[in-house]
């Protein structure tokens, strides 16, 4: 497997691969989709391109098989400028390929974007999860993640798609 921070000419690729497993529906979707509850895309070229602009510390990682190959994952990891100190990371939109989420590359990626945050400082990594998403959260538990306590609000607005009922994020957290 190759990891590698994504470059702007991926960045397409990244926005089509976060869609199709975040929203995806019928045989394109993946067991992480949010189609069921948040209608929309989940991130459009625009505001991926904004978003990294405006987080200079950020780093959005790459999955490949081979160097030329295929995207095959991505996973973005950033200080966590909310959380008291500088010890803690945020890591989010951990995506797999929907037709490959059976080969363990989530796990694999997630590793390794624990290691490339402590790497970096981190002794803690945290990310937030729709509250509804219990399968998902079981799978980060099972990973060593544990649930703070602490919710965040879904964003109002489409920025993340348009939610069909109220949401909130949990807050989980491991130390690497």
């Amino acid at each position: 497997m190759i990891f590698a921070p994504a470059t702007e000419p991926e960045f397409p690729a990244v926005v089509a691969l976060v869609n199709s497993a975040y929203r995806g529906q019928g045989a394109q979707a993946g067991w992480t989709t949010e189609a069921g509850y948040i209608d929309g895309q989940r991130i459009d070229l625009e505001s991926l391109t904004q978003d990294l602009a405006a987080a200079p510390d950020a780093v959005l990682l790459t999955l490949r098989d081979a160097a030329d190959g295929p995207l095959l994952g991505c996973v973005w990891l950033e200080p966590d400028a909310d959380t008291p100190g500088d010890d803690a990371w945020y890591l989010g939109m951990l995506t797999i390929r929907p037709d490959l989420q059976d080969r363990r590359l989530g796990a694999a990626l997630l590793a390794h974007a624990e290691a490339h945050a402590a790497g970096l400082g981190a002794q803690r990594v945290r990310m937030t999860v729709v509250h509804l998403r219990d399968t998902l959260i079981a799978w980060y538990q099972r990973r060593g993640y544990a649930l703070t306590g602490e919710t965040q609000p879904f964003p109002v607005g489409e920025r993340f798609g348009k939610p069909r009922q109220a949401l909130e994020f949990v807050v989980l957290e491991k130390g690497v």
